[in-house]
């Protein structure tokens, strides 16, 4: 029977002609590039005019760089908006009950899968959320959108699993470059974060779709979705170097209380306010009241970061914001609001590089920090902690400046602040929300084909029972030696007693007249049709056997046997075929 295919295939002789020629990845990583400009162009002028409209701001202004905001549209457009998302992700679950996936996750578990339609519902979620002003970025969107466009282009032709993946790297680097105007951190990005590595087989295909979002987007919004930083930052110094890795640790501990904070506020919600559309709205309106006292709380912050103004204010309110715009990114995630903390880290870690360089120079004045000088680095490290990628935020930073001196100040705090993560931590927090939903991956690093390669696959099912309770006098008159090697104890009920060898029943100081229940080996540990690979080889090396049985999970009925020497030569083929994708030798 054949059925229909779900999205939109290529015909067959130009999917044959592109799997056999790598130069083919290039021409469908720049259609994805064009794809991901397309996104960030769209989307971000989505926000916009929702800002426009809901909360009366001039057109080309931005929501987070206003003096004040109207305190009625402060409180009901992100309390009402909130209740209105609530809602419809209580409808949305009656339809679509499963969680969307990730490019991070979709690349570590799923061999690059991901739902197109999932991805744009994400996308609009987010435009949603950012637009009625939840302290959110959309750069989760972005990449979200992008990456499921490129997916889907990767299934239309049926790449290979290393090359689906490279798609969907491709759909983040092109979104992260049109965001921030930055080819080069866009690239990395899809390396660090959602490849898991780079190698000279991606080199081309990711830089590609990069270079070409970073034209498109910059066609529609010429750099004003960058990060401005003014003509002139600073000038660095030796010593910087040693301040910058001593603020790289307060962005770390920083970093890891946001992550956590998010996780709190949403545990904490979801256990005093029982109806899952509300909390939206709580957060909403909690927010729309940080937004009374600065609008800069709202949105991504984008309006908000511009370091020459970031220098000219009051450290009192620098101080202000610092702790509202904290408080809001924490609410508005923990709430259900969609979005990312990529942009709002930056925000942050740009106010608090200036605060911790004010701070500074008031315990010893007469070093004189440039300011924004530190506020480069500490919105690198900051969100190198939170977002992780630190060759990512390094090279935020070399492509807003143009510096490479203060490139290396900032490469020592990301270095500083991301290894802190690591060990305190040890998740971004991408990983860290899978973490909170049972999953345990830690990076993008494809562990999908552990997962497949499943017991239920690897077994032998021609299993042959005997009963536990045939005495070995009869059980030697029906199985002579040389006729088997093992066979599986089964009760009365037919479930799984243990294994009994051949060899043993034959032994010569055996008693005959005693059943199978004296001989039976491993009758605890069992294998279960579920377990992945490296479950299974682990169950070997604890119990030192050869070959276990397998039965089902609930009336432990035995269905097959699972030789270790089988299990550990898949593995090393499954695993070394991995690493021929890896280098591009398939």
């Amino acid at each position: 029977m054949i059925t229909k295919s779900p999205y939109l295939e290529a015909p067959r002789r130009l999917r044959a002609f592109v799997r056999a020629h790598e130069s083919s990845l290039i021409i469908l990583a720049a259609v994805v590039g064009i794809v991901g400009g397309l996104v960030v162009a769209a989307m971000s002028a989505a926000v916009n005019l929702l800002h426009i409209l809901l909360f009366n701001i001039s057109s080309g202004d931005r929501l987070s760089s206003q003096v004040s905001i109207d305190p009625a549209r402060a409180l009901l457009v992100p309390s009402i908006g909130g209740l209105l998302l609530g809602i419809a992700f209580l409808l949305l679950l009656r339809v679509r009950p499963a969680r969307e996936i990730d490019p991070i996750e979709a690349n570590a578990l799923h061999g690059g899968r991901m739902s197109f339609r999932g991805s744009v519902i994400v996308a609009l979620q987010t435009v949603w959320s950012s637009g009625v002003g939840a302290s959110v970025g959309l750069e989760a969107g972005y990449t979200q959108l992008a990456s499921g466009l490129g997916a889907s282009l990767g299934r239309g032709f049926h790449l290979r699993r290393a090359d689906q993946r490279l798609m969907v790297g491709c759909g983040t680097a092109a979104a992260i470059a049109g965001a921030f105007s930055a080819p080069l951190a866009g690239a990395f990005y899809a390396f660090e974060l959602v490849l898991g590595g780079y190698t000279p087989a991606s080199l081309t295909p990711v830089g590609v779709a990069s270079v070409v979002g970073y034209f498109v987007a910059h066609a529609f919004t010429p750099l004003s979705l960058g990060v401005a930083s003014g003509p002139v930052v600073g000038i660095v110094v030796g010593r910087d170097l040693a301040v910058a890795a001593l603020l790289g640790v307060f962005a770390a501990l920083f970093g890891i209380a946001i992550m956590r904070g998010a996780g709190l506020c949403e545990a904490l919600l979801s256990k005093i306010v029982p109806w899952a559309p509300l909390r939206p709205a709580l957060g909403g309106l909690a927010v729309g009241f940080l937004a009374l006292q600065t609008p800069q709380v709202l949105s991504s912050g984008h309006g908000a970061l511009h370091f020459n103004g970031i220098v000219t204010m009051p450290v009192a309110f620098i101080g202000m914001v610092f702790a509202l715009k904290a408080t809001a990114s924490v609410i508005s995630l923990g709430s259900g609001f969609r979005g990312g903390l990529f942009f709002a880290t930056l925000f942050l870690g740009a106010i608090g590089g200036r605060l911790f360089a004010e701070g500074f120079d008031g315990i010893l004045p007469g070093l004189r920090l440039e300011s924004n000088v530190y506020a480069i680095i500490g919105m690198s490290a900051l969100s190198a902690s939170v977002i992780g990628g630190p060759l990512t935020m390094s090279f935020i930073a070399l492509e807003s400046t143009g510096d490479l001196w203060l490139t290396t100040a900032v490469l020592v705090a990301v270095i500083i602040s991301t290894q802190i993560t690591r060990e305190l931590f040890g998740y971004s927090f991408a990983t860290w929300r899978l973490h909170l939903r049972g999953e345990t991956i830690r990076s993008a690093a494809d562990v999908g084909w552990i997962r497949d390669l499943t017991v239920r696959r690897l077994m032998r099912p021609d299993v042959l029972t005997v009963n536990a309770a045939t005495s070995i006098a009869e059980f030697r008159t029906k199985f002579p030696p040389g006729s088997k090697t093992q066979l599986v104890a089964v009760d009365d009920a037919g479930h799984y007693a243990g294994m009994v060898f051949v060899s043993d029943a034959h032994g010569a100081d055996i008693d005959a007249k005693k059943s199978l229940n004296s001989i039976l080996h491993y009758p605890r540990v069992v294998l279960h049709p579920g377990m992945n690979i490296r479950e299974a080889i682990a169950a070997f090396d604890v119990t030192e056997a050869e070959s276990l049985t397998v039965v089902e999970s609930g009336d432990q009925r035995p269905i097959g046997i699972l030789t270790e020497a089988h299990a550990m030569r898949r593995y090393a083929e499954e695993s070394e075929r991995r690493r021929r994708e890896v280098v591009g030798d398939v």
